[in-house]
C-alpha cells in the first residue's frame, strides 16, 4: 500500500492524506481520524523519507563515535544505552545514524551532518572534562544532548547524568559504617567526567572520616575485567592491603572477584566489594539476590530518557534546555560484610 493507493481508496488528494497523517492543523479532526483509521486498516506506513520531505526534517538522530573510542561499540553499556534510545526514536518515527570516524575528523563529521541536514540532532557520548564538542555543536547550531556532563563547560546544554559524586560518597560511607578503613578505588579513566566525579565522592567520604587519600590504593583505567584483576592483585600484595574495594564497573568487579579468590580469600568476608551497576541486559548482577553490593542506575533507561529529551528540544527549539540528574540506588549484595578483625 502506497500513498497514491490509500488516497484513491479514501477519495482524497495525496496532499490531504499526507497532511492528515502528519498532524497538520488545517485538516479537520473528522478527516484526520478517517485517514488514520484507513491507514491502520490497510497497514499503510509512510516512508521516513516521504515524511521527512513533508515536515522538512531528516527524522534521524546521529551518534558519532571516534576511532579511539570504537571499543565502546562492543561495550554492553553502550549497547544498552543505544537500545533504550532506539525505543524512543522508533516511537516517534525517527531513525538512528551511527558513524565511526577518525578522531581528527570528528568536528568535520558533525559539520557535514549539519550542512547536509542528515540528522536533526546528535547524542554526545562519554563527555570529558571541558569537552570541546559542546561549544563546537553550540556554535554550529546542531541540536544535541549529552549523556553525562562536562565539568568546566559554562554554556547551557541538554544533559542527563547520574549523580556520580553522591553515589560514590554514599558507597564509601557504607563501607566505613562496616568498619573498613583501608578502602581502595578502581575507577574509570579520570579525564572522563563521570570518573572524575566518582573520585571526588570517594575522596570526600575519606576526608569526612579523617582518612588521608592514599594514591597507592587508587587505580584509574579502561573498565575491563583484566584491569580490575591486575589492579586488585597488585593492591592485595601490599603490606597494608585494602579490606574493601570500590569499583566503577560491574565488568571490572568481575576481575576484582577473580583476584580475591585467586589469593584464597573470600569476597564479602575477607575483602568487601562495592561496584557501580548499569543494570545491563546481558551482564546481570545475579538474579533475585545481587552478587555485588552496588550503586545501581539503568543505562537503558538513561538512553530512553535522553533520547526523549533531545526529541523534545527538536520539536520545540524555544523550550528551556532540559537537565536531569538521576540518583543511584544502593543495593545490598553478598559482596560486603564487616571489616575483618586484625589479630
Amino acid at each position: 500500500m502506497n500513498l497514491k493507493e490509500l488516497s484513491q481508496i479514501l477519495g482524497l488528494s495525496q496532499t490531504t492524506v499526507s497532511r492528515a497523517l502528519n498532524g497538520y492543523p488545517e485538516v479537520s479532526t473528522r478527516t484526520r481520524q478517517r485517514v488514520q483509521d484507513a491507514a491502520r486498516t490497510h497497514n499503510y506506513t509512510p516512508s521516513t523519507r516521504a515524511k521527512g520531505l513533508a515536515t522538512g526534517k531528516a527524522l534521524a538522530i546521529g551518534h558519532v563515535i571516534p576511532v579511539s573510542s570504537k571499543h565502546e561499540m562492543v561495550n554492553p553499556i553502550f549497547g544498552d544505552f543505544i537500545a533504550g534510545a532506539g525505543e524512543a526514536y522508533a516511537k516517534e518515527g525517527y531513525e538512528m545514524v551511527l558513524s565511526i570516524v577518525a578522531d581528527a575528523d570528528e568536528e568535520q563529521v558533525y559539520q557535514g551532518l549539519k550542512s547536509r541536514r542528515a540528522v536533526d540532532g546528535v547524542i554526545v557520548h562519554g563527555p570529558r572534562m571541558d569537552d570541546a564538542r559542546i561549544p563546537f555543536l553550540h556554535d554550529i547550531g546542531l541540536p544535541f544532548a549529552v549523556h553525562g556532563r562536562a565539568s568546566g563547560c559554562k554554556l547551557p546544554y541538554a544533559w542527563l547524568d547520574v549523580n556520580n559524586r553522591r553515589s560514590f560518597e554514599r558507597a564509601t560511607d557504607f563501607l566505613f559504617d562496616l568498619g573498613h578503613r583501608r578502602i581502595a578505588l578502581i575507577n574509570g579513566l579520570e579525564d572522563m567526567d563521570f570518573a572524575h566525579r566518582r573520585r571526588d565522592g570517594y575522596s570526600a567520604s575519606l576526608q569526612s572520616h579523617q582518612i588521608a587519600v592514599d594514591p597507592s590504593i587508587m587505580r584509574s583505567g579502561e573498565m575491563t575485567e583484566i584491569f580490575g584483576y591486575h589492579s586488585t592483585r597488585e593492591m592485595l600484595e601490599c603490606p597494608d592491603a585494602p579490606t574493601a574495594v570500590l569499583c566503577s564497573s560491574l565488568i571490572s568487579a568481575l576481575g576484582v572477584r577473580r583476584a580475591i579468590e585467586e589469593r584464597g580469600l573470600v569476597m564479602g568476608k575477607d575483602v568487601s566489594v562495592v561496584t557501580h551497576d548499569d543494570v545491563l541486559s546481558y551482564l546481570q548482577n545475579g538474579g533475585d539476590e545481587p552478587i555485588f553490593t552496588a550503586t545501581r542506575s539503568s543505562v537503558r533507561e538513561a538512553g530512553r530518557r535522553l533520547a526523549q529529551m533531545l526529541l523534545a528540544t527538536i520539536a520545540d527549539p524555544l523550550m528551556p534546555l532540559p537537565n536531569e540528574l538521576l540518583e543511584a540506588e544502593l543495593m545490598l549484595g553478598s559482596s560486603t560484610g564487616p571489616a575483618p578483625r586484625k589479630d
